[in-house]
């Protein structure tokens, strides 16, 4: 009753403007809704019904062929495991890193601050490229195992902005009672500072799980074992697998049905490694939007 009474005191002017943005509001998740549920759709339909009349909702045509060749395959499995073992140690390392660098850059008593912000902002803008980056991790000793994967990319300076903002915003308040009642340094950063940071960890924490959990150019570089891909790079060679060559024309048939696999395998995929997010996030949104709304009004 509120919404409508405001409404109606609002000028036509405003009504004009506010529904506008409601017409503009529906089309941005009609954007982003409607191919999500064509992807869904189109990995049941069946390759033939798919490639001839496209996506249908007449459930007979519908088959789970993609998901059977999909999950039993059984590299799917430990590229799964593997997955989540380099994404929960790189989130925590990630996590632990940017906490610890942000402190000490959120502190206006830090000597060499305006030093070391200036070194971390331009890594954001230079690097050192793939082969000088492969030839340091090949003499480091870490190539085919986990901390080439998990190490390179774990420290975030864009993490850390936000971080060290986030920092700045807490009341000094706090820190001086702490001090008051016998706390040093560490006392207060670990049992203080941080709980009261636990909706930033959250979604620096998403933030890097989601980014490992669909990276896999750095695991395709530096992991030579099959047995150690994570998912991602495993959905990549069953799709490849099943794309058709460009010199299979004496079975023209056989070249077709791969076609048509490859097609509906490529909706299968999509869904399988994009699910374990999607149940994630829900208990994370509380956490990510307060997150955000902090770190940027108080910085």
């Amino acid at each position: 009753m509120e919404n409508k009474n405001h409404l109606i005191r609002l000028s036509q002017r405003d009504k004009l403007i506010i529904w506008c943005g409601y017409f503009f509001l529906g089309l941005f998740v009609a954007a982003i809704v409607g191919p999500v549920l064509y992807i869904i759709v189109a990995s049941f339909i069946d390759p033939i019904t798919l490639q001839n009349t496209g996506v249908t909702f007449d459930t007979s045509k519908w088959t789970l062929t993609a998901y059977a060749r999909v999950l039993s395959n059984k590299a799917i499995w430990s590229g799964f495991a593997n997955a989540v073992l380099y994404s929960v140690v790189f989130t925590a390392i990630s996590v632990a890193v940017t906490m610890l660098a942000a402190y000490p850059m959120s502190r206006p008593d830090f000597k060499g601050r305006k030093f070391f912000n200036v070194i971390f902002v331009i890594t954001m803008f230079f690097g050192g490229g793939l082969i000088p980056t492969y030839l340091l991790i090949s003499n480091l000793g870490m190539i085919n195992t986990i901390w080439a994967v998990v190490l390179p990319g774990a420290f975030s300076v864009w993490n850390m902005i936000i971080a060290r903002t986030f920092y700045k915003g807490i009341p000094k308040e706090l820190q001086e009672a702490a001090y008051v009642d016998g706390a040093s340094e560490v006392t207060y950063f670990f049992k203080i500072l941080l709980p009261v940071c636990a909706p930033l960890i959250m979604v620096l924490a998403l933030w890097q799980f989601v980014g490992m959990w669909n990276s896999y150019f750095d695991a395709m570089i530096y992991l030579n074992d099959a047995a150690k891909q994570p998912l991602q790079l495993v959905l990549r060679s069953i799709l490849i697998q099943n794309q058709p060559e460009s010199g299979m024309i004496s079975d023209m048939q056989s070249t077709a049905a791969r076609a048509q696999l490859a097609e509906l395998l490529k909706y299968a995929t999509i869904i399988v490694s994009s699910f374990p997010l999607v149940v994630m996030y829900p208990f994370f949104q509380k956490y990510f939007n307060k997150g955000i709304l902090i770190g940027s009004i108080k910085g």
